[in-house]
C-alpha cells in the first residue's frame, strides 16, 4: 500500500519536470499555426514595399549570355534605362520558377496591349535555361539583366519569383505586385496602376 502511494506522488513530479521541455515545442506549434493561418487568409500580392515612392534601386546587370532576338543580342539591364519620361515595368523571373511560366502570357499581353517598356531581371538562372524558357514562351522584354548572385533582387526587396514593379516616368517605384500576374490581376491591378503612372505629370 505504501509503495503504491509513493508511485502516485511521483507521477505529478515527473509531469512538472517535462513541462519546461514541452513548453517551447507547444509555443512554437501555436505560433506556426497562427502564421500559416495568416498566410492562407492574406493576399501575398498586397505585401507592402519600402520602395514605393522612392527612386528605383541602382543596378547595372550584364545581359544573359548568348541570348539573342532576331539574331541581335538582347541587352542587359541598367536602372538608367528607367525614368525617361514614360513608365516602365520591371519583372523578376527565372526559368526554374513554375509561377513565372504561368504569368508569362500576361506579360506578353501587357506589352502588346500597352506598348510599355518591360525589363526583365533573370534571377539565379543558367543562361541556356533562360534562353530555352523564352524560346518556348516568347520574349516580351526590351532588355534582360542577369542577376546571377541575386544581389539585384535583394536591392529591390524581392521576396520570391516572380515579382513585378511599375516605375513612373521620373524613375520612382509606384507599384509592386508579388507573385504571378494572373488574368484577373492584370485587369484589376496592374493595368490600372500603369494607367495611373502614365497619367502622372
Amino acid at each position: 500500500m505504501q509503495k503504491l502511494e509513493i508511485t502516485r506522488r511521483a507521477e505529478p513530479t515527473q509531469r512538472l519536470r517535462l513541462l519546461p521541455v514541452l513548453a517551447p515545442v507547444i509555443i512554437f506549434a501555436a505560433v506556426a499555426g497562427l502564421f500559416l493561418a495568416a498566410l492562407q487568409k492574406g493576399d501575398p500580392s498586397k505585401i507592402p514595399s519600402a520602395l514605393i515612392g522612392r527612386p528605383a534601386p541602382v543596378v547595372d546587370l550584364p545581359p544573359v549570355a548568348d541570348l539573342t532576338r532576331a539574331g541581335v543580342a538582347v541587352p542587359g539591364f541598367v536602372t538608367a534605362d528607367l525614368g525617361k519620361g514614360k513608365p516602365a515595368v520591371v519583372n523578376f523571373w527565372a526559368s526554374w520558377c513554375v509561377p513565372c511560366a504561368e504569368e508569362h502570357p500576361q506579360l506578353v499581353a501587357l506589352t502588346q496591349r500597352t506598348g510599355v517598356a518591360l525589363y526583365g531581371i533573370n534571377n539565379k538562372d543558367q543562361p541556356a535555361n533562360a534562353a530555352r524558357f523564352l524560346a518556348l514562351h516568347g520574349n516580351p522584354y526590351r532588355a534582360i539583366g542577369a542577376d546571377a548572385n541575386g544581389r539585384a533582387a535583394i536591392e529591390w526587396g524581392v521576396y520570391g519569383m516572380p515579382e513585378t514593379f511599375i516605375v513612373d516616368g521620373k524613375g520612382t517605384v509606384v507599384f509592386k505586385h508579388v507573385g504571378p500576374i494572373t488574368v484577373q490581376a492584370l485587369e484589376q491591378t496592374v493595368l490600372p496602376a500603369l494607367a495611373k503612372a502614365s497619367a502622372a505629370p
